[in-house]
């Protein structure tokens, strides 16, 4: 399997459009980290009326840089759409970003992060304490995890603080968006170099989809 790079914050699917066009439609600003997921529901469903722009995944490295991208992404597009949808939950920025999106007037996705809205938040929830010694991977967490966990902690240098990173936590839940074999593989080796049990969860897009749904067809 390719690992297909992420783009920054390009537009996914707004090129070639006029002004006229583009203020006809919706915009998505989404993390990078969800583009795969939402490309693949817009293609699924037909919503050609909604347009993608990504900010960099790399943001999900650093949240206290999320609202200020978010409200120049805003700021930026806000413009040339008839309406603008943020695909970002809270993602660690301590109720910030829900504060910046309505002063801006946007709707954000709900849940505290991508791990909770993925399973669906109600769901998440429901786990309670039981889950507090989980450490989550997404399909994208998945094919990234070098870069966006390993690397970032400094273990491709010094791997013998794997212990003091991960040695609160039990076991390794991989929330599966797409049921891939080499995707389970690679959670299942990541769970391995953790020291963690495995746990797979096949729990597609949850709240993802069934909120993109919503806003994809509400009355304009």
């Amino acid at each position: 399997m390719t690992d297909t790079p992420l783009p920054d914050d390009q537009s996914l699917t707004e090129q070639g459009y006029s002004a006229q066009q583009q203020a006809e439609k919706i915009l998505l600003i989404a993390c990078g980290a969800l583009a795969r997921e939402i490309l693949d529901l817009k293609t699924r469903n037909g919503w050609d009326h909604m347009a993608l722009t990504c900010l960099p995944a790399i943001l999900h490295v650093h949240p206290e840089r999320i609202t200020q991208a978010v409200e120049d992404a805003v700021a930026k597009h806000q413009g040339n759409y008839e309406q603008i949808y943020v695909v970002y939950a809270d993602c660690g920025t301590g109720g910030l970003l829900q504060q910046a999106c309505e002063k801006l007037g946007v709707e954000m996705i709900k849940g505290p992060h991508c791990y909770s809205f993925f399973e669906g938040n109600d769901a998440f929830a429901a786990h309670g304490e039981d889950e507090t010694t989980a450490f989550y991977l997404t399909d994208f967490l998945a094919r990234q995890f070098d870069a966006f966990v390993w690397k970032p902690l400094g273990l491709d240098r010094h791997p013998q603080l794997r212990d003091m990173y991960f040695g609160n936590y039990t076991k390794l839940v991989y929330q599966a968006q797409t049921d891939d074999p080499e995707l389970t593989r690679r959670a299942m080796e990541c769970a391995d170099r953790m020291g963690l049990e495995f746990e797979r969860r096949f729990t597609r897009y949850g709240d993802l989809e069934t909120t993109l749904s919503d806003w994809a067809t509400r009355p304009r």
